[in-house]
């Protein structure tokens, strides 16, 4: 059994996951304020904004396997510390450089944060049914502070300055500081040698340049820099690839994907990623740009969504303790796909309750599979491992949302440009505003415009749709396979063996 400090442990392990989803939602709401105030341009908004997922996105790796070295609690309250230091510096920064270095540190804390408290959950449960409910009510933390975001941010920014928003995480910071040591036992690798920094230098020139391309691709769509980068990172990729399976202690374990069960989890969590990615960006543009709704009503619709996510991920270990973990994955990549066939019903005029139902039955369905993924990843591998195997989860779902959005995002750019149907009237600027994006074409306000924008713009929400509803499809087939020999999780670990493939059952 696990004992209550372990629980009370859980709670202090949730406030840095509940405080980074806060922190990436609020500062969208903060951006207008904030680019004013400090005379920021296009550039440096964008710095500003991408900066943080670009450092959390190039350090995970890193920081897993450091906090398998030097201590997971040691790195956790490190990171704290660095994160509630940044976070001052940002909310006072006075230039456009001093914020987007403070934002770039705040990521590279960040990525200490993930990793480290799912290591920690890894040796505060070694009960597999206790841990995969810690790893539960965990990513319901994370989906909580995606929910209440945009609404206490929206509540903060209206009293305060914009620096507010990140003043947010300094007193969550605090808190973890204190009981951190009070609470959290500490938990290293003892058999690990010195960090390799070569490899920590082609990690980051791996992930950045992959990273940068897909998101240009996403935004201006693919050009000799994008194309150039993404040709970089792979190319590294595989010299990084190489140096790993070659040094005696690396930094990244590429064994661990000889277990089905973690490339499987990996590969579920990744792929699931790219389709809700693409499909709620622009679902959450449909909302404000079709059916006119203003940025607090999006967020107040999209809520149910949020809570919904919640109740399947506590549910899922339950489910997993009665049914084989692929049959629970399966059924909610299943459930996932029927939501993406319902939405491909949508239209233009149709009322926006189609879309939350919709929805509702997608994110319920991704949640299962999100909270056991991450439980198989972290509870297949060595407890000695488990900084490393957070991290390739992390990993894993921060690739899978640059996919998704550049993928399936692109693919909606063409079928919006490919359909618009605009009146032979219209003028020729007007016409070449139109098929830039839905915004341009209503920042003309010409109503047939915006009209065929809106219908051209459905038509490529409703094209993702049935693309991610049949990637679900197979995909549930796919974790069926890959996941077969994993077991109900039951509260004996001899019925799972860590060190290697999970016994049936």
């Amino acid at each position: 059994m696990t004992d209550r400090r372990a629980w009370i442990g859980l709670a202090v392990l949730a406030l840095p996951t509940l405080l980074l989803s806060l922190d990436m939602s609020v500062l969208y709401l903060a951006l207008p304020a904030m680019s004013a105030d400090l005379d920021l341009g296009p550039t440096e908004q964008l710095w500003a904004m991408d900066v943080y997922g670009f450092m959390i996105a190039g350090f995970l790796v890193t920081m897993g396997t450091l906090g398998d070295r030097i201590g997971r609690r040691r790195l956790l309250l490190v990171g704290g510390a660095a994160f509630a230091l940044a976070s001052v510096v940002a909310a006072f920064a006075d230039s456009a450089a001093t914020l987007i270095a403070a934002r770039a540190v705040l990521g590279v804390a960040g990525a200490t944060l993930m990793p480290s408290t799912l290591a920690l959950i890894s040796t505060m449960f070694p009960d597999p049914r206790a841990r995969a409910t810690a790893i539960s009510i965990w990513m319901s933390c994370f989906m909580g502070g995606m929910t209440v975001g945009p609404l206490a941010g929206g509540l903060l920014l209206e009293t305060f300055w914009w620096g507010a928003a990140f003043l947010l995480g300094v007193p969550v910071m605090v808190v973890l500081l204190i009981a951190g040591p009070l609470l959290l036992p500490e938990a290293r690798d003892e058999a690990a040698g010195r960090l390799d920094l070569a490899s920590v230098a082609l990690s980051l020139a791996t992930v950045l340049p992959v990273v940068y391309a897909l998101k240009e691709f996403a935004t201006t769509g693919p050009d000799a820099r994008s194309v150039g980068a993404l040709a970089v990172g792979l190319l590294l990729g595989a010299v990084f690839v190489r140096r790993q399976l070659r040094l005696d202690d690396p930094l990244l374990d590429l064994r661990l994907f000889r277990r089905r069960a973690v490339a499987g989890a990996l590969g579920v969590n990744l792929a699931a990623g790219v389709v809700m990615a693409g499909t709620f960006l622009l679902a959450t543009q449909w909302f404000q740009l079709v059916a006119g709704l203003s940025v607090l009503e999006a967020g107040l619709i999209l809520a149910p969504l949020q809570l919904a996510m919640i109740v399947a991920t506590l549910a899922a270990p339950r489910f997993a303790g009665r049914f084989r973990p692929a049959h629970v994955v399966a059924a909610g990549l299943l459930l996932g796909a029927l939501g993406l066939t319902v939405l491909t019903g949508l239209a233009a005029d149709s009322s926006p309750w189609l879309l939350v139902g919709a929805f509702l039955l997608t994110s319920m369905g991704v949640a299962a599979p999100a909270a056991l993924g991450t439980d198989l990843v972290v509870g297949s591998v060595p407890p000695e491992k488990a900084g490393s195997a957070g991290a390739l989860s992390e990993t894993s779902g921060e690739m899978g949302i640059a996919l998704g959005v550049a993928t399936l995002g692109s693919l909606a750019a063409v079928v919006y440009r490919s359909t618009l149907a605009l009146p032979a009237t219209t003028p020729a600027p007007t016409a070449d505003a139109a098929r830039q994006s839905l915004e341009a074409a209503a920042g003309t306000g010409v109503p047939d415009v915006v009209a065929a924008a809106q219908s051209a713009f459905t038509t490529g929400l409703v094209t993702t749709a049935g693309v991610g509803a049949a990637f679900f499809a197979v995909l549930a087939a796919v974790a069926v396979w890959a996941l077969r020999a994993v077991p109900p999780i039951t509260s004996s670990p001899d019925e799972t063996a860590r060190d290697g493939e999970p016994v049936a059952a």
